[in-house]
Parts: structure tokens; sequence; C-alpha cells
């Protein structure tokens, strides 16, 4: 037996408690947001995102804190939470996925390397942050971090 895509299962899942979904993208570039509404009736549970590139727009649309962004960088576990939190309250949604990572093939250092992605999740249930380390070339990397926070969100909400 084939296994749901995520968005999918995070979808009925949403649906079927009466939740609502916000988006906070940066190295995703609107991914996530695209495969959730690829989904037939993700209207019903999907209320939109935000695709936050530069520091500025995590800080005017998400409320990241300048501080978090100074102290951890834009690709760090902190910066990730408060973008969460951030899609979470800017749309007044009941949960908010975060992704922040360095797609590639350019922009990493030692300590964040290409491939370094955190994705969050806020919600109801409380909230995950979780790092990974793809090895992929860019549009890998996008794909692999997308399918990451889509599962995230389904592991907060099925409480694994």
């Amino acid at each position: 037996m084939v296994e749901a895509l995520p968005e999918v299962r995070l979808g009925a899942l949403l649906r079927s408690r009466g939740l609502t979904l916000a988006v906070g993208e940066s190295c995703t570039g609107g991914l996530v947001s695209h495969r959730i509404t690829n989904m037939p009736g993700s209207s019903s549970y999907f209320l939109g995102g935000i695709v936050a590139y530069s520091n500025e727009i995590k800080e005017r649309l998400l409320g990241v804190s300048p501080r978090s962004l100074e102290m951890h960088g834009a690709v760090s576990e902190q910066v990730a939470l408060e973008m969460a939190r951030g899609a979470q309250s800017a749309l007044g949604a009941d949960v908010g996925i975060a992704v922040t990572g360095i797609a590639g093939p350019g922009g990493g250092t030692p300590d964040k390397p290409v491939g370094l992605t955190w994705v969050a999740v806020s919600g109801p249930q409380g909230e995950l942050v979780v790092e990974h380390r793809w090895r992929g070339g860019r549009a890998e990397n996008k794909e692999r971090s997308a399918s990451a926070a889509l599962k995230l969100a389904l592991a907060l909400l099925e409480g694994k």
C-alpha cells in the first residue's frame, strides 16, 4: 500500500479537527504553500503563506526579532520557531509552519553549510523545531525541506 502524501494527510487532519494553517517560508520560496494548495478543498483550512526571503520581511511580516537574526542568523532554530509563531499570528491560524535554510548551491559557510535547513511548527499541541542537513542540489533541497515541514506539522498534530 502506498502512503498518502504528507499534504494529503495533513489536509485531512486539519479538516477533521476544524483547524486552520498558515505558512512562513524562506528557502522553499512558496513550495510548502504550493503543495498545500494543490490539494482540492485546501481553502477550508489553509489561510495563506508569507514568503519571507529577506530578513527585513521576516521582521516586518512575521515578527522575527532583529536580535534573534543578529545573534543566531536567519538559518537557525530560534528564527524558524519565530517564523512559525509569526505566520500563525499574522494570519490568525491555529497552526503555523516555517522553513528557513540554505538551498544552495552558494551561500553556505563552514558553520552553516549548503543544505542546512530548520523547520518549525507551532500549534495548539505545542511547538516542534527540527534541523536537517540535505546533500542535494537546490531543487532537491527545497523539495526535501517542504516535505519535512509538512511531516513535522503532521507529527505535532498526531502527537508523535
